[in-house]
């Protein structure tokens, strides 16, 4: 598809193609948080402790977030198809890999080698969808594709969480591995190809204005995916915690995921329109909810009632921050999506690694409201940040100097 095909394209007429990424995303999501539901049985598998296991998290995490942006730059000359293909065939080795580890060491380097192809998965997806469609349909282009990765959560994560508890954790990674290989085909039968157009030169003092707000907006990401994910990593431990058993930890994440397409159903509505508001209405609501998580552990009900309340917001904030970096025009689509592939995951180690500190030490309650806190900031950051976080994002791109 020639560059200019997408600049009047609708969602409608794109839909094919966004209903391919959105697959492609929850295989990817789908990927990267499967240990978040099977600690105790990766933990007893290979003979280490529940904190040592999370660290699988911070492990993949942290390598997307060192290889995402030189990744993105070493590869943006390469065909957008093809270079998806390949990130989807990384994914099934890497599954395949965990799927018959006899160590702790193969483990952690099968899922090296699943956050080296995620590294580049999610800045070539996020471009990819913004490609698709005209520049006033970004958001909702965005949204949708990322439903993808939020269904990763709603069924990948605790159905496959189910699947382990019933019949071993390696058959869990062993059939993502088959679905990853499956949706490669259906990406390559069915994916229209892009082209990448060169950027069109910009005044040297916009540039400037569109890098330093990008920079805010991806900082600001670092530290909400920190604070969420030193709890969410954890979740299943919260859960467990309550006295529920691990038989019940997959419905429950089930639940939950459920939840949070109520957040991805407020970003389809707002995100074109009202993209501030939507922000920081979505982490106020995390930041209370967690703060109320922790007063109310150990109580089954209300570990219930609050863990819905927060992933239920957080299903808004992908969307949100990703629309949010592509208008400061800071970047490439590309390079834009590499940042925050970066700084999402910097933000999923680093709190995946703080959390096990905090959960090895003060215990669950502290992890919760830690998480609060650290959200908190980022939301502060988002309410002083006006100029990156536009309250009307058209305007702003019309008059770069706000």
């Amino acid at each position: 598809m020639p560059p200019s095909a997408s600049t009047t394209r609708t969602v409608r007429d794109a839909a094919g193609g966004i209903a391919v990424l959105a697959v492609a995303n929850f295989v990817a999501i789908t990927t990267e948080v499967l240990p978040v539901g099977l600690l105790p049985q990766l933990a007893r598998g290979v003979g280490v402790s529940e904190s040592t296991a999370g660290l699988l998290v911070t492990v993949y995490a942290l390598v997307v977030a060192a290889c995402a942006v030189p990744l993105t730059l070493a590869t943006q000359r390469f065909p957008r198809k093809p270079l998806l293909l390949v990130t989807l065939a990384t994914y099934v080795a890497g599954n395949l890999l965990v799927a018959v580890a006899p160590s702790y060491a193969v483990m952690a380097a099968g899922r090296t080698l699943g956050g080296i192809g995620h590294a580049v998965f999610f800045s070539v997806s996020i471009a990819y969808a913004a490609r698709l469609v005209g520049p006033l349909y970004t958001g909702r282009a965005l949204t949708l594709v990322t439903a993808g990765g939020t269904m990763g959560f709603v069924l990948g994560v605790p159905l496959s969480t189910s699947l382990g508890t019933a019949v071993g954790w390696r058959w869990s990674f062993a059939l993502l591995a088959g679905v990853c290989a499956l949706t490669a085909l259906l990406v390559a039968r069915l994916l229209p190809a892009v082209a990448v157009a060169t950027p069109p030169a910009r005044d040297r003092a916009v540039a400037r204005r569109g890098r330093r707000r990008l920079g805010v907006v991806v900082g600001t990401n670092t530290v909400l995916f920190g604070g969420h994910y030193a709890v969410y990593t954890y979740i299943s431990l919260l859960l467990l915690s309550t006295g529920l058993s691990e038989a019940a930890v997959g419905p429950v994440l089930l639940l939950f995921g459920a939840l949070g397409l109520v957040g991805l159903w407020a970003a389809a509505r707002y995100l074109d329109r009202t993209p501030r508001a939507l922000t920081i209405t979505a982490m106020a609501t995390i930041v209370g909810s967690l703060t109320a998580l922790a007063l109310v552990l150990p109580h089954a009900a209300g570990v219930l009632v609050a863990g819905g309340v927060w992933l239920a917001a957080f299903g808004a904030i992908p969307a949100t921050f990703q629309a949010a970096a592509l208008r400061t025009q800071g970047a490439t689509a590309d390079v834009a999506g590499a940042f925050v592939n970066a700084t999402s995951n910097l933000g999923i180690g680093l709190g995946a690694a703080l959390g096990a500190v905090v959960v090895a030490g003060p215990g669950t309650r502290v992890l919760a409201l830690t998480g609060a806190g650290v959200v908190a900031l980022a939301c502060l950051a988002v309410v002083v940040a006006r100029g990156a976080f536009p309250r009307d994002p058209a305007a702003a791109s019309a008059d770069p100097t706000r």
